[in-house]
């Protein structure tokens, strides 16, 4: 058979899809319903609730940021106008008025993603005509018009108070009274699994590809007979309705909400959480979504500096990780199965060496640096070890560990060709 005949097939294998799209979702869905069985404290179930609802908001963000090349800045405008429909829709319930008083609350998610759909509808018409750094600037400009109304419109975002409401009215749904942490454990967790399953299945549809395709090359989009557009516009709404989702989880949760969450904080905290996680990877919104909200709810515990650590984070993944997490796992996955996984492991160990050597040396550098600027202790005391901004000690690991750390992460990521 000559080359022109013969045929290659280019996509993935059957394993390779379970692996990279159902296996995720379904270990996922074990952890979720493993985690009562362990006995959580209080602590531990107010962070599980607060990543299940970003990891909603970031994959919403990711539909038209990693799917459609959208980059937009006024995403939290969908996930807070979505929150504040469900903040009004807990108090009509409670109030009874017409059907509202025999809507479940646990289906409260549902009014938040027709509320973010329907600003995105509305925000995106004039929005999506443009792509790039227009789309940009338009969604910044309107994320800071909608921050700046809502403190002028009191009757609808109940000024800097917000507005607040009770979850526990309505009738029950599965025995859940939604009083309990425990029974809110299992709200968050249904909407989280359901938010995955419906944004991953969006990914497989015509609408979901062209998405991909529009983003790679609109012209030929165009060419092949769709309005990119269109398409844009589309995806835009879908994106804006599923942050509404994640609005709603929030409300459901929080039972109050306020305009910082319309500003520009939860915007960008939500392109960090994806871009972190590997916005070319459905998964990787999950993954971003777990550690930045680990590291802002406990971080914050520990050290005065974590936003200073999260910057930093951000900006490696960016230069030198632009997959980010979900990326280096399966690039590690692919390694570890390649067919040399012992000479992968050795550069591997080598470059996890370095990054804990340079990260040794920025760890005391900031939180020496932090107690100095304030003013108080003066001195970083890491297992029991004296460190001050006095002392020579300090500024010899700072030193050693971090040009040994680059050194080490050189050597490990030198060519084959100078290694042999």
């Amino acid at each position: 058979m000559s080359d022109a005949t013969t045929t290659y097939d280019l996509a993935p294998s059957t394993g390779a899809k379970f692996r990279q799209r159902t296996l995720p979702i379904l270990i996922f869905a074990a952890i979720l319903l493993a985690i009562p069985m362990v006995g959580p404290s209080r602590t531990m179930y107010t962070l599980m609730h607060q990543m299940g609802i970003n990891i909603v908001f970031a994959l919403s963000y990711n539909m038209i940021l990693g799917k459609g090349g959208l980059l937009s800045f006024g995403h939290a405008v969908y996930f807070g106008l979505g929150g504040y429909l469900c903040m009004h829709a807990l108090n009509w319930i409670e109030d009874g008025v017409g059907l509202w008083g025999s809507f479940p609350v646990f289906f409260l998610p549902i009014v938040g993603f027709v509320g973010g759909a329907a600003a995105a509808a509305i925000i995106g018409w004039p929005s999506c005509r443009r792509a790039g750094t227009t789309f940009a600037m338009i969604s910044l400009g309107i994320a800071e018009l909608v921050y700046a109304g809502s403190y002028m419109f009191d009757s609808l975002f109940g000024g800097e108070q917000g507005v607040s409401g009770d979850r526990m009215n309505g009738p029950e749904m599965f025995g859940l009274s939604l009083g309990p942490i425990s029974d809110v454990y299992w709200f968050i967790a249904f909407w989280t699994v359901v938010g995955i399953a419906l944004m991953y299945g969006f990914t497989r549809t015509p609408l979901g590809k062209l998405s991909e395709a529009q983003r790679d090359n609109s012209q030929r989009v165009q060419f092949i007979g769709y309005n990119p557009q269109t398409v844009r516009y589309f995806v835009f709404v879908f994106a804006g309705g599923f942050a509404g989702v994640a609005g709603g989880m929030a409300a459901v949760n929080y039972e109050i909400f306020t305009p910082i969450n319309l500003s520009l904080a939860p915007s960008g905290f939500v392109l960090i959480m994806a871009y972190v996680g590997g916005i070319t990877y459905f998964v990787g919104p999950i993954f971003g979504a777990i550690l930045l909200t680990y590291m802002q709810s406990m971080m914050s515990d520990f050290t005065e500096a974590w936003l200073l650590y999260l910057g930093v984070l951000f900006i490696a993944i960016v230069m030198f990780a632009p997959r980010g997490i979900a990326g280096i796992v399966f690039g590690i996955w692919h390694g570890v199965t390649g067919p040399n996984p012992s000479a992968y492991l050795a550069k591997l160990m080598m470059q996890l060496g370095g990054i804990l050597l340079m990260l040794l040396g920025l760890i005391v550098l900031v939180e020496v640096s932090v107690r100095w600027s304030n003013g108080y202790g003066h001195v970083y005391e890491p297992f029991g070890i004296h460190l001050g901004h006095t002392d020579v000690l300090t500024w010899i690991i700072v030193l050693v560990a971090s040009v040994a750390g680059v050194a080490l992460t050189r050597y490990a990521n030198r060519p084959e060709e100078a290694s042999q």
